[in-house]
């Protein structure tokens, strides 16, 4: 769903400041109706501040947040809803799942906060319940509860007063790796199922990818690109994007030529080595010595024992084997090209020797030519 179709949350040039510190800068978003939207980048860059400004939790100093068309903050107008009158769900880290508390009383005290009748206070509480599969754990304590299910009824208190936008500040960060990757799933799954507007917070790449219908990418306050979780892997905007979404091998060198799509770059390669002479996508609107940022991600790159000729010798490289580390499905392999040192992935059955020559190729479209 594109944000375009009907903004439900609207974020417009907000700022915050932390004393001298300017923690979110000009930061503009717009949120569809039922979209989930993950805000991604490294500690300090400005995501959970963000978020919270949209909470309400953070008072902004400038800009403009609008929930299903209501302005609930405005500094400029004196505008500031309070959290508990923004119809919101929060989400976070830490479970807040109190342990002397049934599982049930848990979801339903936001319910009994806000002086909802019995029967339909018992009704929502058993949906959300039923919804993240906690039904049958309605009378259970929170303390005989797996960290997993106790993350599961913060879940179904966020979503059981039925709130106009869920807000997740990293919830699934306290997790193992295992429960993680299942809660994903079962995040996109509720997510889908209810249809709820969700904003979510992360640094970590791998789950904005899987769950996010956009992802946000921030550095230093300020949005670095915007799109699905394919573009922002396939096309990164800038050399930041390339290199803090999945890993990417960037080399720097300046414009030689463009033709259609297909930029030429020349690499240095070092001193006593020949400058690299590649083809690649991107470059748009570079002119002729500009300097050029190379992306390449490792499992774009071929490996080859023998010199390879003819068609297949495209974008040609010497190399010479750094290390190969195994992880399982393949090999993670560290190669010198010239002075460069270029990692790529490999079939886990290859055997390879510190010091051995090779030679590396990629396609054109498998490489990005970045000019920030």
């Amino acid at each position: 769903m594109s944000a375009q179709d009907s903004s439900f949350v609207e974020v417009v040039q907000l700022s915050k400041r932390f004393g001298a510190e300017l923690a979110v800068r000009e930061v503009n978003l717009a949120v569809a109706r039922g979209e989930f939207v993950t805000l991604l980048g490294p500690s300090g860059c400005g995501k959970t501040t963000t978020l919270r400004c949209i909470a309400g939790l953070e008072r902004p100093d400038a800009g403009e947040i609008r929930i299903d068309g209501q302005v609930v903050t405005a500094p400029e107008r004196e505008i500031h809803f309070n959290p508990e009158d923004r119809n919101i769900g929060m989400v976070f880290q830490s479970y807040a799942v109190w342990p002397h508390m049934t599982v049930f009383d848990n979801v339903a005290y936001g319910l009994r906060v806000r002086r909802v009748n019995d029967a339909e206070m018992k009704a929502r509480t058993n949906k959300a319940l039923e919804l993240v599969g906690l039904g049958h754990l309605a009378d259970r304590y929170a303390t005989k509860l797996s960290g997993g299910q106790r993350q599961r009824v913060a879940l179904a208190r966020a979503i059981a007063y039925e709130p106009k936008v869920i807000l997740f500040d990293e919830p699934l960060s306290n997790l193992d790796a295992k429960l993680r990757e299942q809660m994903r799933i079962e995040l996109v799954r509720l997510q889908h199922e209810v249809g709820i507007t969700s904003i979510y917070v992360t640094h970590d790449q791998s789950e904005a990818l899987v769950m996010s219908d956009r992802v946000v990418v921030m550095d230093k306050g300020v949005i670095q690109q915007v799109g699905d979780p394919e573009t922002i892997y396939a096309r990164p905007a800038n050399a930041f994007v390339a290199n803090f979404i999945g890993v990417a091998n960037l080399l720097e060198g300046r414009l030689l030529s463009r033709s259609g799509d297909v930029s030429e770059v020349e690499i240095p390669a070092g001193d006593g080595f020949a400058p690299l002479h590649l083809k690649a996508a991107g470059g748009e609107g570079a002119s002729r010595g500009q300097k050029i940022i190379l992306s390449l991600r490792p499992e774009d790159i071929s490996l080859h024992l023998q010199r390879p000729e003819g068609g297949s010798a495209v974008n040609l490289m010497d190399a010479e084997v750094i290390d190969t580390v195994y992880l399982g499905n393949f090999l993670d392999c560290r190669v010198k090209v010239g002075a460069h040192e270029v990692t790529l992935q490999i079939d886990h059955f290859e055997r390879l020797s510190p010091g051995q020559k090779v030679f590396l190729t990629f396609w054109p479209d498998h490489g990005l030519c970045l000019t920030e």
